[in-house]
């Protein structure tokens, strides 16, 4: 963490999540500055969105380089250029090399459409339905070398409907990313988070008591 953290955040499509986070900036809420955003899709739209909040943008294009490993060392230059002091994966589809990790690691976070660890990788959304879930929700977690798989910050869920498609299941469970990455974003900005071995914890928060039951209890519980 540091004074007027500066944050790269590394997009691949649409960039819902970079507008959740750019905004929250505008409002000055986020407690972070988006100095950067970077894709490996020149046609992401995420850049267009950056472009109108006026965030600097640079395209790293995977498939201009012969290995993943070529390509890892060209985004680690990119990013490194514009000093980061948090790198954020904001539907960043690609599986980054242990070298990236190791030049960034404990500021390189993830948000993944899952209640991790279940469901690491793609169609994650899909795979909760077919194994008949009853709660279902999105993650934001450090980054290791290990796919999906680094220490959790911060979880938000929902109870899946009856009624709800994989693409129903990912427009609810988006509205959840939207809230729950500018909230960890701004805990790192901070200072807030700590970590020790596999579990983070944050500084001055205690959560609410409760449960989430799915299906909900009847009444007379």
């Amino acid at each position: 963490m540091a004074e007027n953290c500066r944050c790269v955040v590394l997009v691949s499509g649409s960039g819902s999540n970079l507008q959740a986070l750019l905004d929250r900036a505008a409002e000055g809420t986020l407690g972070a500055e988006v100095t950067a955003v970077v894709s490996n899709r020149p046609n992401a739209y995420a850049l267009e969105r950056a472009g109108a909040a006026r965030v600097a943008t640079q395209v790293v294009d995977h498939t201009a380089f012969l290995d993943r490993a070529t390509f890892d060392a060209g985004l680690e230059d990119a990013v490194a250029r514009f000093e980061p002091d948090l790198v954020v994966l904001a539907g960043f589809m690609r599986v980054l090399t242990p070298d990236f990790v190791a030049r960034f690691g404990g500021r390189l976070i993830n948000i993944h459409p899952s209640l991790l660890p279940a469901f690491r990788g793609l169609h994650t959304h899909r795979k909760a339905l077919e194994e008949g879930c009853r709660i279902h929700g999105t993650t934001v977690h450090f980054v290791t070398e290990d796919l999906d798989a680094g220490p959790i910050i911060a979880q938000a869920a929902l109870r899946v409907h009856e009624t709800d498609t994989p693409d129903s299941l990912r427009e609810r469970v988006q509205a959840l990313e939207h809230r729950l990455l500018p909230q960890a974003v701004g805990w790192y900005a901070e200072g807030r988070l700590r970590t020790e071995a596999q579990r983070v914890s944050v500084t001055g928060h205690a959560d609410p008591p409760g449960e989430l039951f799915a299906p909900a209890p009847e009444p007379e519980w």
